[in-house]
């Protein structure tokens, strides 16, 4: 267990392998499940900001489920995910012509058309985070359909922590993220 602030970071983040593989798995993080992409409350406002320039790049059925259930949804358990498309795939994820599911709102970002890249729990996966009151736990979230990442993961040498530099990065910062290399560094 590493500790950095008030993260509490499991040693898998260090000691495991990932890299995405979107060719073997064709996106099914985001379909699979039983909700949506989980989504922190800052990001709700967001999403209400960013729709307009977002839904051009979405699927009918997509903006079909958004206009029927609202831009997000709470669940049961009082927390936020996005839309899905009966209760399956999330609204805002997108086929490319390959048949790989994206996501709709991070092209629209790739475009210039917003700012926000797409929900850091997206960004950031297969790292999960657990808030509470007085820490957050970082945890890696195995999951069988992303077996073809973690192959291609070791293949690489690539450990989960190296792979999602860019959303630590934009989740905790620069400093967090330095720190974490050096404790990684000298176990």
């Amino acid at each position: 267990m590493i500790l950095i602030e008030d993260t509490v970071i499991s040693d898998d983040i260090a000691e495991k392998f990932f890299v995405c593989n979107l060719e073997k798995c064709k996106g099914a993080c985001c379909v699979e499940g039983d909700l949506g992409a989980p989504l922190e409350e800052a990001e709700l406002p967001i999403l209400d900001d960013i729709y307009d320039a977002v839904k051009p790049y979405l699927s009918k059925e997509g903006i079909e489920a958004i206009e029927k259930q609202g831009k997000y949804i709470l669940d049961e358990e009082g927390d936020y995910s996005t839309t899905t498309i009966d209760n399956k795939e999330c609204a805002y994820a997108i086929y490319d012509d390959r048949g790989i599911l994206k996501c709709g709102i991070e092209q629209a970002y790739l475009d210039g058309k917003t700012n926000f890249k797409k929900p850091i729990s997206c960004h950031l996966y297969p790292i999960r985070i657990t808030k509470y009151d007085q820490y957050h736990a970082l945890n890696y979230d195995r999951w069988s359909i992303c077996s073809p990442a973690c192959e291609l993961g070791e293949q690489l040498s690539v450990p989960v922590y190296k792979f999602l530099k860019e959303p630590l990065i934009r989740a905790f910062g620069e400093d967090w993220y330095q720190e974490l290399e050096k404790e990684i560094s000298t176990k």
